[in-house]
């Protein structure tokens, strides 16, 4: 455990070039191994939980090299995976881990997945089942009517569906579309909410047959891959997120973010926060390959209070917990309705965000049952130094130096080694534009 200590500062000031987008990299790397050619992949962000996609795939067989911030992977097709000698270890991503057992239900093999402590306490059965509907042989560890890892996946030939999503999942959408790739005929899946697209616009561009009609996602099956060439991965807008909130609630700053991803379906938290009153200006880059980006201009502002509804919480999931320590500086009532996904988060975020901004004097209830469940932070005089807890997880570590940052006093966070899940050089990046308060 490593614990950190938080000091108030006079404002932020600077600019900040971001890792690669997490999400974006995962499915670069997988769609690279599934497409015949090589694909070198840039600005490819090397935190733990895309480097368990990598070494995922090369105990799959594929061959990929990592030079400086690019990955390059040698693809064999969809049908050039081999069975791995022993289980393969997925860390704590839950990413790799619910996406590629998409991929794993079209293989002629058995592959065992296991992970870490975290992952294993998270829930697959929204996964397993659709794709035994499609035909792959699944064992898993059962527990109270849910399904956790690790997981014996056997596949074989599959058949497409046509799936209703209960719950608005990117990932469980990602994994039916991988094994779509291998099914006969073709695939739907139909989410309940929009959730972001980054598996559609990668499949494309890698030539998958694939097509989308509102809420309606189609994938034709048994169409090879071929290789795009070099891709670029823009800034991760997640990583982003700390840094939007930072320089919004701390006093005298003015941050440039540069190259990050602007894909409407993650633009959820600049939505949010400009709904807020935060002063944010978008410079768009004019053409794209496969993903739209640009720069985010961002300067200290007052914050007022807003209702985040349940329909928008799938656009910004990952942002919750930073935006969150937003609204403790509002003027006004906040409220984010349908925040249940947030409980089965690498840890409960619900409770840790609670616990912590509790801890330093916000004003914040959680209300209403399973499937309905808000967060309601009212109007207080800001936060207050504390001593808080990260709960192993990197987007409660991270959100809580953010709010550590604009308290009146100074915080100390028990650990911040899990940070490196998704941004190892965040504390860096921070540094670079940090002046302390004199």
């Amino acid at each position: 455990m490593k614990p950190f200590a938080v000091k108030p500062l006079s404002g932020l000031q600077g600019e900040v070039f971001l890792p690669g987008d997490k999400s974006i990299a995962h499915r670069a790397v997988m769609c690279g191994a599934l497409s015949f050619g090589k694909t070198r992949i840039d600005n490819f962000p090397a935190n733990q939980d895309c480097l368990a996609t990598v070494a995922a795939f090369k105990k799959l067989g594929i061959r990929i090299i990592k030079t400086g911030n690019s990955v390059t992977v040698f693809g064999k097709g969809l049908h050039g995976l081999r069975m791995p000698r022993g289980p393969v270890f997925l860390g704590e991503s839950g990413t790799t881990c619910r996406l590629i057992l998409g991929v794993l239900a079209g293989q002629d093999f058995q592959t065992v997945l296991t992970a870490g402590r975290s992952l294993k306490q998270r829930p697959m059965l929204r996964v397993t089942k659709p794709l035994r509907l499609m035909g792959a042989v699944i064992k898993a560890r059962h527990k109270d009517r849910e399904e956790y890892l690790p997981v014996a996946i056997q596949g074989g030939d599959l058949r497409g569906i046509t799936y209703r999503m209960p719950v608005a999942s990117a990932q469980v959408k990602s994994a039916i579309l991988l094994a779509g790739l291998y099914s006969s005929g073709t695939t739907s899946v139909t989410e309940p909410l929009l959730t972001r697209d980054h598996t559609e616009r990668m499949l494309r561009l890698f030539k998958a047959g694939i097509k989308s009609e509102q809420n309606t996602i189609s994938v034709t099956g048994q169409r090879q891959l071929a290789a795009p060439g070099p891709i670029n991965v823009p800034g991760d807008i997640s990583s982003a997120a700390f840094f939007l909130v930072a320089a919004t609630v701390v006093s005298g700053s003015r941050v440039l973010i540069k190259n990050v991803t602007l894909n409407p379906t993650r633009s959820g938290v600049i939505n949010v926060l400009k709904r807020m009153g935060a002063d944010i200006k978008l410079r768009r880059k004019k053409g794209f390959a496969f993903e739209p980006s640009g720069d985010i201009l961002v300067k200290s502002s007052g914050l007022k209070g807003t209702v985040v509804k349940s329909k928008e919480i799938p656009g910004l999931i990952d942002e919750l917990p930073v935006l969150m320590v937003a609204a403790c500086f509002a003027n006004g009532r906040t409220v984010f309705d349908g925040v249940g996904e947030l409980r089965v988060k690498e840890t409960d975020r619900v409770r840790s965000m609670a616990q912590n901004l509790k801890k330093m004097g916000a004003d914040i209830k959680v209300a209403g049952g399973r499937g309905s469940e808000r967060i309601i932070v009212s109007p207080n005089a800001g936060l207050r130094g504390a001593k808080v807890r990260s709960f192993g997880d990197h987007r409660t570590a991270m959100s809580m130096i953010v709010a550590g940052l604009a308290a009146s006093k100074g915080s100390v966070i028990d650990d911040v080694d899990c940070i490196n899940k998704s941004f190892p050089d965040f504390l860096k990046s921070l540094e670079a534009l940090k002046a302390p308060r004199g």
